[in-house]
């Protein structure tokens, strides 16, 4: 009884629910235009990685290793505590932002060039043959088959860059975790804290099962291949 009272309990939860909800919807808007920035900056680094001329793929390869291996806590701190040292100052949802998008961008590049490489060159040839300029040999022809590979290990990545919003909260942005942390220290129970973990399974559970789903049906398709 004891244990249901001090982390489940039920009054406690209904007070924190709108604090909860406040949070959430801080988590899916961080976590969403983190989302749309860092995978349209990873296609773009992609291109440049497998296309630019070589000192421009060799900045891209850099960005790529670099982005991949450090930590977004630390990459955070340091958008956010550093930068201001060099008249830099940025909002807590800003820095949370870039430093999202910024590592999303690193390993979507990572996964686009997996998926343009595994198209066969003849298909780059007879589009050249064909007359047919670079831009539109991509758009037309190129991605569409290579968006089959790419999108369950992009799927993958989204839901972890909103895992990874809870990272915001060292930046005291008001996410689903800091506004359950700022809630417990409020009335005194740690039962926001399972609220929060409760509403992050509901969120990102049918994203996680929807991975299985495509990754299941890409084998498929590969096997009738």
């Amino acid at each position: 009884m004891e244990l249901i009272d001090t982390f489940f309990n039920g009054p406690v939860l209904l007070r924190a629910v709108p604090i909860l909800l406040r949070g959430l919807g801080n988590t899916i808007l961080l976590g969403c235009v983190s989302i749309v920035l860092g995978t349209l900056a990873g296609l773009l680094v992609c291109l440049v990685r497998l296309y630019a001329p070589r000192p421009l793929r060799l900045l891209a390869i850099a960005y790529i290793d670099v982005f991949r291996a450090l930590p977004i806590l630390v990459l955070l701190i340091l958008i956010y505590y550093a930068l201001p040292f060099v008249g830099i100052r940025l909002s807590s949802f800003v820095s949370a932002t870039l430093a999202l998008s910024m590592v999303l961008a690193a390993f979507t590049a990572e996964v686009c060039r997996a998926g343009i490489e595994s198209i066969p060159r003849g298909q780059f040839e007879a589009s050249s043959a064909l007359g047919l300029p670079f831009w539109l040999t991509m758009r037309k022809v190129i991605l569409p088959q290579a968006i089959r590979v790419i999108i369950p290990p992009l799927t993958s990545n989204c839901v972890s860059v909103f895992k990874d919003t809870a990272l915001a909260s060292v930046v005291a942005m008001p996410d689903l975790l800091k506004q359950a942390t700022d809630a417990q220290a409020q009335m005194a129970n740690p039962t926001p804290l399972i609220g929060a973990a409760i509403i992050y399974l509901a969120f990102l559970w049918p994203l996680v099962r929807l991975i299985g789903h495509l990754e299941a049906r890409a084998k498929r398709r590969a096997g009738r291949a």
